[in-house]
């Protein structure tokens, strides 16, 4: 289903991460960081969002005219693995359908900064991914963020609950920018357009 079929739907962007400042720079929060971009580009500040267990900012994105649209961005207050509750409220409580949910998130089978854009899919592991599709189904969108895979033996849990290092933050900056640029052209031209400009 093309993206720009319900234009009047709302998008609901998701950022995934773990809530608590000791996770706050961890690769597996990487969501929450491209969300709070988005939030700051929007001029929003996240809130309780009701009975959710979820922060949100309302706003819209995109130049004045048809391609405006309306979004909200979305930080579950769960852990990880408890995503797909939070997101399904919200996508209840805003009526927004699948197609027109987008998770951020890491993504250990992508070298560290490339992005992938896709719609649907399986959840290669990811927790967050995988309680989002038990909640509701896999055809929602999903902006791939590469922290590539851990050194030597490390397991993958420690890996994606370990800060960035040094060297990564020189780059985390500009990673994070384009990847919230990805969302913004997902949600403003579409999919496919999106992916010939951000799919490196």
């Amino acid at each position: 289903m093309d993206v720009t079929t319900d234009a009047a739907a709302p998008w609901l962007i998701v950022g995934l991460g773990n809530p608590g400042p000791e996770y706050a720079g961890n690769r597996h929060n990487v969501g929450f960081m491209v969300a709070d971009l988005l939030a700051d580009r929007v001029g929003g500040r996240f809130r309780r969002a009701g009975r959710a267990q979820a922060q949100v900012v309302e706003g819209r994105i995109g130049p004045p005219g048809p391609l405006n649209r309306r979004v909200v961005l979305a930080k579950p207050m769960s852990y990880m693995n408890l995503s797909g509750g939070p997101v399904n409220a919200l996508r209840d409580f805003y009526k927004v359908p699948v197609d027109h949910v987008v998770a951020v998130h890491d993504e250990l089978d992508i070298d560290y900064g490339v992005l992938r854009l896709k719609l649907g899919g399986g959840d290669n592991g990811h927790n967050g991914l995988k309680s989002m599709t038990k909640a509701f189904g896999a055809e929602y969108h999903r902006v791939r963020f590469g922290i590539g895979r851990p050194p030597g033996r490390m397991q993958v849990a420690d890996f994606v609950l370990k800060d960035f290092s040094a060297a990564e933050r020189k780059e985390l900056d500009y990673f994070v920018d384009r990847a919230a640029d990805a969302v913004e052209a997902l949600v403003i031209e579409g999919l496919e357009r999106a992916q010939s400009t951000y799919n490196s």
